[in-house]
């Protein structure tokens, strides 16, 4: 029987493979599919001013390239030439907006209403709508954006659908697809690993792109785009940053483009200021706010101090300047603690005292056993979301009622943990100050700068730097710095550090010191903090702190929406909608499953740390996962589903009812069994449903590119868990599951 008899007599229009064989061919192009998206996620992400804040964005835009291109693989024109050339016109585009937004300060890009907005994003405050000339929405960026990267995915996903057709074995195709997968997220973790720019990266996917491209012409033609693009990274290596004035040294970390400008000490993460290195012995005299406090309340300085977020070093030179006899300091990302390692001004890099762990905080606190007089969150605060497919930062699991009770276990009988940041709003401020009193068992310290005497959740705090001492009722730092309140009611400090270091700096009028005047003087007091209406408190199964309330802000509405007109747009335009019906069985498969891998990440992202490796661990596990199902399909052939919906619905059941924060206190290997089989028993069911489902199809690139577009609604369904929760999304995963289950395949000759 011909393949043309087989697919129901029509004549095939794609283009004919030629010898060098389809599958070979699909695993190259599965791979250059997964390599190319984490690389787009990660450049867009760190050029287009913001966007990485639209969550799921630039994923799902791959994502919808990808299907459509899958669903257009009878097309007879090879849509792949068109992806050079449209990403030189897309990434020059990217580049105008940058220089733009660098150039202009009287644009503004406006992210959810920064003035007072549903969700906080830090690094977006620095301009004001009543004093900029052009106030451009987020959405309009990202609505553009969405459809350019989508159509550079389209290529792609047409040439993986016609290798789809032209393998017989449905299910040993889609092994190909998952062995090349896990290639291109192998081969991307390496190169990040390894610290490569783009230029490298992009190289890389222009050349395998190449070789998919037929027709002498468009070959030559995009052969000259991708050397215009990778020769525009190499040049535009070193491009100022937004706020940036000198020159600087940029380096890709796996979490961002990280430039440091030597002459000022200034550290800027895609493209925003992050922190500046500090010499203490002339400036940055408010990271010694706590010691001080406690030296002139007669306290003892701490002994063991761990610092959450130590980034280049100003609060690891503090504590060492402040008598701590040993200083843990903890630092997500490798190269900001190199950085600082190599070039503050006060060589902290040098003090045998220090210890430094490269590592998530809430995983270095769960897994030491040694405690401390003094916790400190150094100015956490992440300018990214944990990845792409959740709506969490490198940092919320950090500000949760779980972590503070994690806190709380690791500190000595009258130690005191301190956070401090620019907080932005009063229900923020309200919100931990709650949290503390709750998990500590007595009311913190709350003191703003410049001074405030109360702080209500309406307040804006976004140029006042908020400190927050708390501890237990046996608090020595606590108990000595409110007595001293209560006595002498304010606290002063001078912004030059040598002015602080020898006097008592609390009193209720400033001190009078040679060489000062009074106005140099800045006063801090104990604020009283409205808790009230402050919202629900942070949990490890909603860990949103920057979330005003438990639902889906305007912001994210609005990017869903034109996630959703613009996906029907590109689908009528490229997708062959009139001969060719989606597959409702993928359909609904492809949006369950992107729920169950958001709900993995998330997990083992609480489990084991937000860290990049294990994030790009766990996506790879799932593949890993579904080239097993693939694997059972081929051996055992089930001629029955039910049996293994049955199955999934019902670990996913399990899921629910066993929470995996049960698993935090476990030891070692229980914890990681436990949670992998929480994890990977349903993906298994799941990818055994596929394959099979798959295996049936007579159009496997309308049922792929269906199970595709489904990760699209997935992606979308993530959003809910900004009012329900991480376990709300195994809920809807059960539903969609169950839709898959009734509509059945639907595939179309």
């Amino acid at each position: 029987m011909s393949e043309a008899s087989d697919r129901g007599g029509a004549a095939d229009p794609r283009p004919r493979l030629d010898a060098r064989g389809p599958r070979a061919e699909l695993f190259l192009i599965s791979a250059l599919a997964l390599f190319q998206e984490l690389a787009c996620i990660r450049w867009f992400g760190s050029t287009v001013v913001f966007l990485t804040f639209f969550t799921n964005l630039t994923l799902m835009a791959c994502f919808l390239g990808i299907s459509v291109g899958c669903l257009s693989a009878r097309r007879p024109r090879d849509l792949i030439e068109w992806t050079v050339p449209l990403a030189l016109a897309t990434m020059a585009l990217a580049f105008g907006v940058l220089w733009g937004y660098s150039r202009y300060s009287g644009v503004m890009i406006d992210v959810g209403g920064q003035g007072a907005p549903d969700q906080i994003y830090f690094g977006t405050e620095f301009r004001r709508r009543d004093l900029a000339a052009f106030v451009i929405p987020l959405e309009a960026i990202a609505a553009v954006f969405f459809v350019l990267i989508a159509a550079l995915f389209l290529g792609v996903g047409q040439a993986i659908g016609r290798r789809f057709n032209a393998i017989p074995n449905r299910v040993e195709a889609y092994t190909w697809d998952l062995l090349g997968s896990l290639t291109g997220i192998g081969a991307f973790g390496l190169l990040s690993l390894l610290r490569t720019p783009p230029a490298v990266w992009f190289a890389i996917d222009f050349a395998l792109i190449l070789y998919f491209i037929r027709r002498p012409v468009p070959r030559i033609l995009s052969g000259v785009a991708a050397a215009a693009v990778v020769a525009g990274l190499v040049a535009t290596r070193d491009m100022p940053d937004l706020e940036a004035v000198t020159p600087a040294e940029t380096t890709w970390s796996p979490y961002y483009k990280i430039r440091f400008e030597d002459a000022t000490g200034k550290v800027y993460v895609n493209n925003i200021l992050h922190q500046k290195m500090a010499d203490l012995r002339e400036d940055g005299a408010f990271y010694r706010v706590p010691y001080l406090m406690n030296r002139d309340a007669g306290g003892p300085p701490p002994k063991d101090v761990l610092i959450i977020g130590g980034g280049s070093g100003n609060d690891v030179a503090t504590a060492l300047a402040s008598g701590a006899e040993s200083v843990d300091a903890v630092e997500i990302d490798r190269v900001l603690h190199e950085i600082g390692r190599a070039s503050h001004p006060n060589k902290h890099g040098l003090d045998p005292r220090v210890s430094w762990h490269i590592d998530d905080g809430r995983s270095f606190v769960r897994s030491t056993d040694k405690k401390y007089d003094l916790i400190v969150y150094a100015l956490v605060d992440s300018l990214v979301l944990h990845s792409g497919y959740s709506s969490i930062r490198l940092e919320s699991f950090l500000f949760t009622e779980e972590a503070f009770r994690d806190l709380k276990a690791r500190l000595k009988p009258g130690g005191s943990f301190v956070m401090y940041n620019l907080y932005r709003q009063g229900w923020v401020v309200g919100r931990l100050a709650k949290l503390a009193r709750d998990v500590f068992g007595a009311e913190p310290i709350v003191a703003s700068f410049p001074y405030l005497e109360s702080i209500a959740p309406a307040d804006n705090q976004e140029n006042r730097l908020t400190f927050l001492m708390a501890g237990g009722p046996d608090s020595t730092l606590l108990n000595a710095v409110r007595a001293r309140f209560e006595k002498d009611r304010y606290f002063w400090m001078h912004p030059r550090p040598a002015f602080n270091g020898v006097i008592d700096d609390f009193g209720p009028l400033p001190p009078v010191t040679p060489g000062t005047r009074a106005e140099d003087w800045f006063k801090l007091g104990p604020a009283r903090v409205q808790t009230e209406g402050v919202g629900a408190l942070p949990t490890d199964d909603f860990p949103f702190l920057y979330l005003r309330e438990p639902r889906i802000p305007a912001l994210n509405l609005r990017g869903m929406a034109i996630v959703a007109v613009a996906s029907l747009a590109i689908l009528l335009a490229f997708a062959p909608v009139r001969t060719a019906r989606p597959d409702g069985r993928m359909f609904f498969l492809g949006a369950g499953f992107m729920l169950l891998e958001t709900k993995g990440v998330v997990q083992m992202a609480l489990l084991f740390g937000s860290t990049w490796m294990v994030n790009s661990l766990v996506i790879a596990s799932i593949l890993v996962m579904a080239l097993l199902s693939n694997l059972y399909v081929i051996r055992f052939r089930p001629a029955r589903l039910w049996p293994y919906y049955a199955l999934l619905v019902a670990s996913l059941a399990i899921n629910l009812a066993v929470p995996v924060s049960g698993f935090l206190g476990a030891a070692g290997p229980l914890k990681v069994l436990g949670s992998c089989l929480l994890l990977f028993v349903p993906v298994f069911f799941a990818g055994v449903v596929f394959s099979a489902s798959f295996a049936a199809s007579r159009r496997p690139d309308v049922a792929f590119g269906s199970n595709i577009g489904g990760a699209i609604l997935g992606g979308l369904s993530e959003n809910l868990s900004l009012m329900a929760g991480f376990r709300g999304l195994l809920a809807l995963a059960i539903v969609y599951y169950l839709l898959s289950a009734v509509l059945g395949g639907r595939d179309e000759a």
